[in-house]
């Protein structure tokens, strides 16, 4: 069971980056009386932003968000984290993959939230919110309902729906006034912060550049970057309340570290993941060098090695499976513009047998000069298109094409 939900978790992971513009799907919209709110302010109420930083695996490289509600009155302590999903629920992974996958509100004890991120050895920053008393009480009286059975489902999507913009969403709405954000003068695209939080995950970072297209390396907005749990701490440092009549006042009352950093357990979570000796950049120029090697002495003894061609055809159709359907069938906006599909189709799949049959033959196939006429555009176009490569691409497309320019001279005229 442990290995079931550790694979799951991992392709959670692995394909949430793609989650785009889903739409939010909540079983009800949670409306309160101001009036009832105002029979109920709690004096002694304390919200807080919690921030958690990253930890070693897949799920939980991009750190996580939540509040905090305590009450001396009440004698409460309560974390609302939006971050909850069961991977129990019918046909979970496929609803993951098609980007129709629902997580869940609920409030649980400080102390039971707090365990998970000692035991890794992260780090969780509280900051206490400069709210009124009728504003925090708002806030719990919105977070309480919202965590019922009946309203706490909603539509997941790591960019514009995910466990953080669903806090800071929750915080806006309670506050009487806006809360203004400190621009900040460089603009990033979503890919370049999953990179910021991949570093050092390369086989990670390379799953996401694998399936993200050109959508997510437009210039995105501050709004946009509050997706990461850590820049929306950073933001809400500088933000300020505006109530409209002039007044102003800090959205950040004071932070402190509510759980500290433990060196040792992150190196322990660390040393336990699996260890791939080699980043994917190293591996495709490797599997280059090693087929241009065999390219020239197949050229030398005009002899084809055929379970090569049958090997690299049936991968890469299947990979282009793999990105052809998330292109038409997934509701990720993110990959239905990927120009990686030019490499990576299914069309090799329909010739791969007839390739191999003419090969065994010494024969001519008009795949090879299709094929080369293809890969040949897609190198010329690489540097132009504007969208970043999974870094195993332009090695895997030289690969490819010294495939069809050895049959080419081999089986020229």
């Amino acid at each position: 069971m442990r290995r079931f939900t550790a694979f799951i978790l991992f392709l959670a992971a692995f394909l949430a980056p793609v989650m785009l513009s889903a739409q939010t799907l909540s079983s009800s919209e949670v409306h309160l009386d101001p009036d009832t709110v105002e029979q109920k302010i709690d004096s002694t109420l304390s919200i807080s932003l919690l921030t958690c930083s990253p930890g070693q695996e897949n799920y939980e490289l991009y750190g996580h968000t939540a509040i905090r509600v305590t009450s001396r009155r009440d004698s409460i302590d309560i974390v609302y984290n939006y971050g909850v999903f069961d991977f129990t629920a019918p046909n979970f992974t496929w609803r993951f993959v098609l980007g129709q996958c629902d997580y869940l509100l609920y409030g649980e004890p400080l102390v039971l939230f707090a365990q998970q991120y000692y035991l890794r050895g992260s780090w969780v920053m509280e900051q206490v919110l400069n709210l009124t008393p009728y504003e925090a009480t708002y806030l719990k009286e919105f977070l309480s309902l919202e965590s019922l059975p009946q309203n706490r489902v909603y539509r997941y999507n790591i960019f514009r729906n995910n466990c953080t913009t669903r806090a800071r969403d929750a915080i806006e709405r309670c506050i009487t006034g806006a809360v203004v954000y400190p621009a900040r003068p460089r603009r990033n695209t979503y890919r370049s912060m999953l990179h910021q939080f991949t570093k050092g995950h390369p086989w990670a970072q390379e799953g996401n550049d694998l399936l993200l297209g050109t959508e997510v390396d437009t210039l995105i907005t501050e709004r946009d970057e509050m997706f990461a749990p850590i820049y929306l701490m950073w933001y809400a440092d500088s933000a300020i309340i505006d109530n409209g009549r002039g007044a102003f006042r800090n959205l950040v009352l004071r932070r402190q570290i509510l759980l500290p950093e433990n060196a040792e357990r992150q190196q322990a979570a660390a040393d336990a993941l699996p260890d791939f000796p080699l980043t994917p950049r190293i591996w495709g120029w490797m599997l280059l060098a090693v087929g241009l090697c065999l390219a020239v002495y197949e050229v030398r003894k005009r002899w084809v090695c055929w379970p090569v061609d049958a090997v690299l055809m049936t991968l890469q159709g299947l990979a282009g499976v793999l990105l052809t359907f998330m292109a038409l069938f997934s509701v990720h906006p993110g990959v239905t513009s990927n120009w990686q599909v030019w490499l990576l189709n299914p069309i090799p799949l329909f010739f791969v047998y007839t390739v191999v049959k003419a090969d065994r033959r010494h024969q001519r196939h008009v795949y090879h000069a299709f094929a080369a006429a293809l890969i040949a555009l897609f190198i010329i176009f690489y540097f132009i298109i504007p969208q970043d490569f999974a870094q195993i691409i332009l090695p895997l497309a030289l690969l490819l094409l010294s495939r069809a320019v050895v049959h080419l001279l081999v089986y020229r005229k």
